[in-house]
């Protein structure tokens, strides 16, 4: 282990991890508070969670962040953060390369989680659910709206592949930059598209002092939904 290495591990060991605790004073959430459907009250915290982003004083920085956890064929676990790009009655909805590990876990396993850690508010939205693609016409809709350089890093990219450099990644971008210059349009990759991520379960998660946390989650039975409260 270098030095410098040796340092920085020396200085993590030096936190107490056990006294690393922060107390949530804000109000709680009661069952009369939320929406009757958790698309309804997903819309509302999340336009709080905007706002607060919005907010040039805020601590609370991309609030369509999520954690979207899947598992392979085996039951082997894995997580990252991606960008929300749509809700609505059918589900959530982001979009990556069909061939990187995210979406070759989903096609073996279409169950998948979300996770929106709104950690500045105190507040956690945890989504259990199935995972299908977007159609085609949809996919290539939010690649227009992608800005031109993102567009190009859709094809540079064969997401989670090994390369040997980051030149070699530089390289391909350079190539495409150079084919399809600024205001040239880019078709949509053939290997890139959406998902939608229809939900099971979707729990709202707030902060209490104590660790004494509000759960309300909301469960899918047939066209309706039933709310629990769950213990923290």
């Amino acid at each position: 282990m270098t030095e410098s290495r040796a340092t920085a591990t020396e200085s993590a060991a030096a936190v107490d991890l056990a006294a690393m605790r922060a107390q949530y004073l804000v109000d709680g959430m009661t069952e009369t508070d939320v929406a009757a459907d958790p698309f309804e009250q997903f819309g509302r915290w999340f336009q709080q969670a905007a706002a607060q982003a919005a907010d040039p004083a805020g601590v609370l920085a991309e609030p369509n962040a999520m954690v979207v956890s899947t598992a392979d064929g085996q039951g082997r676990p894995s997580s990252r953060t991606v960008l929300l790009k749509g809700f609505d009655r059918h589900g959530f909805v982001f979009f990556t390369n069909y061939e990187s590990r995210k979406a070759r876990e989903i096609a073996a396993n279409p169950h998948v989680s979300l996770l929106f850690p709104w950690h500045p508010i105190a507040r956690q939205v945890i989504v259990t659910g199935t995972a299908e693609r977007t159609g085609r016409d949809e996919t290539v809709r939010y690649f227009r709206s992608r800005p031109h350089g993102s567009q190009l890093g859709a094809w540079a990219s064969a997401q989670s592949s090994v390369i040997a450099s980051r030149e070699e990644l530089d390289a391909a971008y350079a190539e495409l930059a150079a084919r399809y210059p600024e205001g040239e349009q880019v078709p949509a990759p053939p290997h890139w598209g959406g998902f939608r991520v229809a939900p099971e379960t979707v729990e709202f998660w707030q902060g209490r002092s104590n660790r004494l946390h509000d759960r309300l989650r909301y469960t899918r039975e047939g066209a309706s939904w039933t709310l629990h409260r769950l213990s923290p």
